[in-house]
């Protein structure tokens, strides 16, 4: 599998190749600045509006009648009910972003019929492509990818993401973070797509997270499971795309961190 193989995974990286390019000139722009400077505020804002208009503008020349729905412009009403359609993060781990952390990257994916078919999460500061087709796996830089073997959750190293401060999740995920570090070894870095992305490359044991949107895990779902490995909400089941929780993991992994996670779960 190669992205010029498949013209939808081409146009996927394409876009996302030039929402890089965007997110690449206002991180040099960035380090000129100090953090909180108003002019710095205007430059991330900037460039996360305009990474997406890159990604929209090549999605839609090649595919008119395609939807797209992004984070920063939403869906348009008129194609609501195409049967293809392109979830986008522009920048996924924004904050990071902001503040010169670099661990953040552009998250493209293509449901048809309500199904994940094509995947694309660029790291532009590793130049990592991670890419992937539904039935013909997943790849990193063309090299296939593999979920991890670790079949014990004490062994397992596990990613997440917090909910913010403000988040009316945090006193629900709270508990579970706690329960979790005394089972597993735990790593917050703060970019959904590259953690699910590291779960596919088996960087990563096991993910989870329980405040999500669905152009935060489309990508990534179809990296880890064209890997090999599972994804699913906190009941196991596959309802993640709408339920803002998600559980990502090597299949040796996956049952233990679920279990784990419900017992410590108080809804």
């Amino acid at each position: 599998m190669t992205a010029t193989s498949d013209p939808a995974l081409a146009v996927a990286v394409r876009a996302a190749r030039r929402a890089a390019a965007v997110i690449n000139d206002a991180s040099r722009d960035l380090r000129r600045l100090p953090t909180f400077s108003k002019e710095h505020g205007d430059i991330v804002s900037s460039a996360d509006r305009e990474a997406e208009q890159a990604i929209v503008a090549t999605i839609g020349a090649a595919f008119p009648d395609h939807a797209v729905l992004g984070e920063e412009s939403g869906e348009a009403p008129a194609k609501s009910n195409a049967a293809c359609k392109w979830i986008v993060d522009p920048l996924d781990g924004s904050m990071n972003f902001v503040h010169g952390f670099p661990y953040y990257a552009v998250s493209i994916a293509l449901a048809q019929d309500n199904v994940l078919t094509h995947a694309v999460v660029l790291d532009p500061v590793r130049d990592e492509l991670f890419t992937a087709i539904r039935g013909k796996g997943a790849q990193l830089n063309g090299a296939p990818l593999r979920t991890s073997a670790c079949t014990r959750l004490g062994e397992s190293l596990v990613g997440t993401v917090l909910p913010t401060r403000r988040s009316p999740r945090l006193p629900r995920y709270l508990p579970i973070f706690n329960a979790l570090a005394s089972r597993c070894t735990l790593r917050r870095a703060g970019a959904c797509a590259l953690d699910m992305a590291g779960v596919a490359a088996g960087r990563l044991d096991g993910f989870f997270v329980l405040s999500l949107n669905a152009w935060d895990v489309a990508a990534g779902a179809l990296l880890v499971t064209e890997a090999g490995g599972r994804v699913g909400d906190f009941a196991g089941g596959q309802d993640y795309m709408r339920s803002n929780e998600v559980i990502a993991a090597a299949t040796g992994v996956f049952g233990p961190l679920r279990d784990a996670i419900a017992s410590a779960d108080v809804r």
